[in-house]
């Protein structure tokens, strides 16, 4: 009966979160935007790097972090360029309707663009069709990233 109790409390709690989370533009956590992870690493260094407080920057009513002051440079100089598309939620999700979070081990850089997925499941599913779902998530993101 008290696990019964705790599980309800805690769905509670969270799914107000879960909700608020998702009605941001930038997919964010405690850590910040994409779960703290630095976004121009994905482009220079072809690799997730988990950014640092000390080189911080807000963008869209997120907190960016950046492992080198020379990311953080190069994103404040142009945000549009290493901001993962879609907030950084799923792009598969996207392309469906609706917002998703994302794991950062999902990234794939497109044609100089950053997106993620769900989980690897859904980044293999999101592969097969690549290019025909980033075409359909551009077309839906504008009234998706309002939800």
């Amino acid at each position: 009966m008290n696990k019964i109790i705790t599980l309800t409390c805690l769905f509670v709690l969270v799914l107000p979160l879960s909700i608020l989370a998702q009605q941001s533009e930038v997919f964010s956590n405690k850590d910040g935007a994409i779960k703290g992870f630095d976004p121009v690493a994905f482009f220079v260094e072809s690799k997730a790097v988990l950014g640092v407080k000390e080189f911080a920057y807000d963008w869209k009513n997120a907190t960016w972090h950046f492992a080198t002051k020379k990311n953080k440079d190069l994103f404040v100089a142009n945000p549009e360029k290493y901001a993962p598309q879609y907030g950084g939620y799923c792009a598969y999700g996207i392309a469906d309707g609706h917002k998703a979070p994302t794991e950062t081990n999902t990234w794939t850089v497109v044609d100089n663009k950053l997106y993620f997925n769900y989980n690897l499941q859904v980044k293999k599913e999101w592969s097969k069709d690549q290019l025909n779902l980033i075409k359909k998530a551009d077309e839906l993101w504008p009234t998706v990233k309002k939800d």
